[in-house]
């Protein structure tokens, strides 16, 4: 015996792979003695073998490599050991191996094909920050992003009897700041009025719905006050409802003053900003929220 199988070591006649033992597919020169070898060779010369000639030392002619395929669903095996490990049929066959579409199955694929079945999700969300930076959508509507949203308040806090409350707001701080010296004149704040808009609907609710909204802290809110504490005060126009109005001025005349007489120095002097809210009950009450810095 000349060759013999690397995988399981049966010797074979000839250098045929796979091994009819293993399915192995590379077959060595079996070591023989010196006097063997050269008779084989003398023998194999004699009988004109051509496999007779000498093989060179640390040589093996593995030859093609096979495998075992499955005559019913092709499923390629290293040894001939049936049934089909795919299917199960118990008919398998000898087959040359061979490497056709391994070069394309090693291809690798580009960004844009990796990337195809996500663009719509991406597309999404570049809309998303899209209307974030835009401005279109304030950062607050997402939860822990922002200031704190004002509780839901029964009644009306845009406009009620035809009545701008915002503009009314406003116009408060216009009169309030008529009275004041230039060294005591104070800035209307966004964040400050925020800050009393949230607190204003919060009295609203407890007081007609029976129901207390969370409480907040006003540096929750984007005011300028910096290090300064806020302070805030509330007023509800006694004896009036918001029909008695004829517009915004006259609103505003009646919170100011009403401010005025309830807060008195503090409403003129120790403080640089201020902020206000302006909210109209069910029952027609005006409630108003004042905070300062």
């Amino acid at each position: 015996m000349k060759w013999r199988c690397t995988w399981c070591g049966k010797p074979h006649a000839e250098n045929d792979p796979p091994c009819d033992n293993c399915g192995h597919n590379t077959f060595e020169k079996a070591v023989v003695r010196a006097d063997e070898n050269r008779e084989g060779q003398h023998s194999a010369v004699a009988s004109g073998d051509p496999d007779g000639e000498p093989v060179p030392s640390g040589t093996v002619d593995t030859g093609p490599d096979y495998v075992w395929a499955c005559t019913n669903c092709g499923r390629e095996h290293v040894r001939n050991t049936p049934p089909c490990s795919r299917c199960g049929n118990p008919d398998l066959e000898k087959v040359e191996q061979t490497y056709e579409g391994l070069e394309r199955d090693l291809e690798t694929p580009s960004w844009l094909a990796v990337a195809k079945p996500y663009l719509p999700v991406l597309a999404v969300i570049a809309l998303v920050i899209a209307l974030f930076v835009t401005g279109i959508v304030p950062p607050s509507v997402l939860p822990g992003i922002g200031p704190p949203s004002p509780p839901d308040a029964p009644g009306e806090g845009a406009e009620a009897s035809g009545i701008d409350l915002a503009a009314t707001a406003e116009l408060v701080h216009d009169r309030l700041e008529a009275d004041r010296t230039s060294s005591d004149s104070r800035a209307y704040d966004d964040g400050l009025a925020a800050y009393a808009e949230y607190q204003n609907r919060r009295l609203v609710a407890i007081e007609f719905e029976e129901r207390e909204p969370g409480g907040v802290d006003a540096d929750e809110f984007d005011h300028g006050c910096g290090e300064a504490s806020v302070v805030g005060a509330p007023v509800t126009l006694p004896n009036s409802s918001i029909g008695e109005y004829e517009d915004e001025s006259a609103l505003a005349d009646a919170i100011a003053g009403e401010l005025g007489s309830r807060y008195g120095e503090d409403m003129q002097t120790g403080y640089d900003a201020e902020g206000i809210d302006v909210h109209v009950a069910p029952n027609g009450d005006v409630y108003a929220f004042y905070a300062a810095c």
